[in-house]
């Protein structure tokens, strides 16, 4: 059997406390901005723990480049772990924290062998469409020209935009709300490519898998025949062989041991 690096040991090891983490960072994100009364010492301390769980994950990149034994190869081959660990460093900003803290919760997310290509696309889906909707919100809401003002307004905004409907009602007016909106359309149409990709590939799958139970039928029936053909050719020939070795038998009739009467 393969035998674990460390590094496996440890990306095993640090996939649920990471998942877990990443749901506090969600609530501590979302709290002041749908809770608009949330006074200062509850939106400090939503900050404080928006910091940590990045430096969380910022800290799991770090053991794991640490742990790889070629650390040049996994630096690039693991490029937008990297850019998600300095993002937040190079703007005090706290959707570039967002944003970095996703990629790399994507990434860890990929990396569980346990967790199916559907129930991936379904977080994924859910997760961008919370998200977006709270960083919309949160720079769409006080912009003068705005008419995203609710969550509900962004909810239903996020949803038109990443399934590529766009029915214009709500649109964002500020650059970085529009920069939101590129990410959440690019982002449906690759999940929407993903679906697609899975569903094709499922129904080829069908397809190949009934292709080669007809050929086996068929190899196998092919093999019957050719089984009685043979079977009907040995028992010819052992007929055949039967009646030349038959005994002739004379036809006369028998003989009366007593003579006619006169």
């Amino acid at each position: 059997m393969h035998a674990r690096t460390a590094q496996e040991r440890w990306e095993e090891l640090s996939q649920r406390p990471l998942l877990a983490l990443a749901l506090v960072f969600a609530v501590a994100y979302a709290v002041p901005i749908v809770d608009t009364s949330a006074g200062h010492t509850v939106t400090a301390a939503c900050t404080v723990v928006e910091w940590v769980v990045w430096g969380a994950f910022a800290t799991d990149y770090l053991v794991r480049l640490a742990l790889a034994s070629d650390r040049r190869t996994f630096v690039r081959t693991h490029w937008l772990d990297l850019c998600a660990v300095v993002l937040p460093l190079v703007a005090e900003l706290r959707l570039l924290r967002l944003v970095s803290t996703l990629l790399l919760l994507g990434r860890r997310a990929r990396m569980a062998t346990q967790i199916q290509v559907t129930t991936y696309v379904a977080g994924v889906v859910v997760g961008l469409l919370m998200f977006g909707s709270l960083a919309v919100l949160s720079v769409e809401r006080d912009s003068p020209d705005g008419n995203i003002r609710t969550l509900g307004d962004a909810l239903w905004w996020s949803f038109t935009t990443m399934t590529t409907v766009g029915y214009g009602d709500h649109a964002p007016t500020t650059g970085m709300g529009r920069i939101i909106a590129v990410g959440l359309m690019l982002s449906g149409i690759a999940l929407l490519g993903v679906v697609t990709a899975n569903i094709a590939a499922w129904f080829i799958e069908r397809f190949e898998k009934d292709d080669v139970e007809e050929r086996a039928q068929t190899a196998a029936i092919l093999a019957l025949t050719e089984e009685v053909r043979a079977l009907r050719e040995e028992v010819a020939e052992l007929r055949h062989g039967a009646q030349e070795h038959e005994p002739l038998t004379a036809t006369r009739s028998p003989v009366s041991p007593h003579p006619p009467a006169r």
